[in-house]
Order: C-alpha cells, then structure tokens, then sequence
C-alpha cells in the first residue's frame, strides 16, 4: 500500500511540474480555440445575413428588370454592389444589369457593370461577363482593350468561347493569319470537347454543337486559305 501511495504521489508530482510549466500554454491554446470557434460562428452568422438580406434586393432588380424600370435596375445593382458585393447575389445582378441595359441602349453604364464582374467576380460569371465586355468593346472597335481581356485562362467550359471571340476580334484587326488559328483553337476545342462526351447528354445539347461548329467553320472558311 505504501508503494501504491508512493508512486500515486510521484505521479501526481510530475503532472504539477507539466502543469507548471505547459498549463498556460494548454490554457492559452483552448482559450484560442474557443474563440475561434465563436468567431466562426459568428461570421457564418453575418454571412447568412448578408445573403437574406441580398436575396430581397436581387428580388427587386428583378421586378425592376421585368417592368424595364432603369432608375431601380440601376439603383438594386448599386445596392448589392456596395452593402453585399462579397454575396454570390451581386456579379450575377451585375450581369443582369448590363443586359437590361444593352437592351434600353445604356452601354455605358453597361460596361461599368461587366467590368465590375471581371474585377470582383468569380469562375463562370466572370468568364461571361469577359465575354459580354470583349464583345461591347469590339463594337466599339477597342480591339486591343477586348483581346486583353480574352488573354485571360477561362474555365475549361469557356475556351471555346474564348478563342472564339478572339477570332473575330483579330478579324476585325484585319489579321486573318491569327483569327485562322483562333478559330481553329475554337473548333479543336469544341471536338475535344465532344469526344470526351461533355455537351452531348441530350439530342438538344449535340444539335447546338453541331450548329456552333458549323458556325465556326463557316467563319474560318470566310478567311480563305493562307496566301
């Protein structure tokens, strides 16, 4: 029994020297943790906020958009802009914006939205909003501010798309030398694309494949052979 005790005692010795000299480091880390863990809860918290209350304002946008109302269109867009731009709700209602716009004439104002989706957005949306903006710009015969943009890595699901866009910029710029492998990026893309099955899961998907690839090769033939 002595020994029993003896070695209880020697035990309990050595945790108050661990104690004595890790406890406020131990101490320390749990109050770290237990911070932390309140922090996060209280971000996830601001977050969901911020999403209802974003939800409600892209709810008007689009009663703005439905009724062609530009004075809300703008006002619902500048809203989610400046009080939930870090929501998902806000480069989407940019891109909706400038679409309204375009359509009510306002390209101006249009650009700033589309520019404000390269700038803050993320993956596809900024891609369209890329492509809507080289687009605009081509228009305006603002080839080298349109090609910079396309000089961007899109997403796998947009490099069609963008070497396409390319195409008929430098077109435009009248080098058929670099709009001919443009193109042809493009139409090599869309049969990659084809061959690994994506865009062919429904006749709908392959029909607009086929009409895309035409419309591609069409544009690559109009440039005839290289002299």
């Amino acid at each position: 029994m002595a020994t029993y005790d003896l070695e209880e005692q020697e035990q309990i010795a050595e945790l108050k020297a661990w104690w004595k000299q890790y406890g406020n480091l131990v101490t320390g880390i749990i109050t770290a943790a237990a911070l932390a863990a309140l922090a996060w809860q209280g971000w996830n918290w601001y977050q969901r906020q911020q999403s209802a209350q974003a939800a409600v304002v892209f709810a008007g946008l689009q009663k703005a958009i439905a009724s062609n109302d530009s004075q809300r269109i703008k006002a619902a867009s500048g809203e989610l802009a400046d009080k939930y731009g870090g929501t998902a709700y806000a480069p989407l209602a940019a891109l909706k914006t400038a679409r309204a716009l375009i359509d009510a004439g306002d390209v101006r104002t249009a650009r700033v939205q589309l520019a404000w989706v390269v700038e803050h957005g993320k993956d596809e949306l900024r891609d369209v909003a890329r492509l809507r903006l080289a687009a605009l710009l081509l228009d305006e015969k603002a080839y080298d501010e349109a090609l910079k943009l396309l000089e961007a890595t899109p997403a796998a699901g947009f490099a069609v798309r963008f070497a396409d866009a390319r195409g008929d910029v430098l077109v435009a710029q009248g080098k058929a030398g670099e709009a001919r492998a443009a193109y042809r990026s493009a139409l090599s893309g869309l049969d990659a694309a084809d061959g690994s099955g994506k865009g062919r899961n429904t006749l709908q998907d392959s029909q607009a494949n086929a009409a895309y690839r035409e419309s591609l090769q069409l544009k690559l033939d109009g440039l005839g052979e290289p002299g």
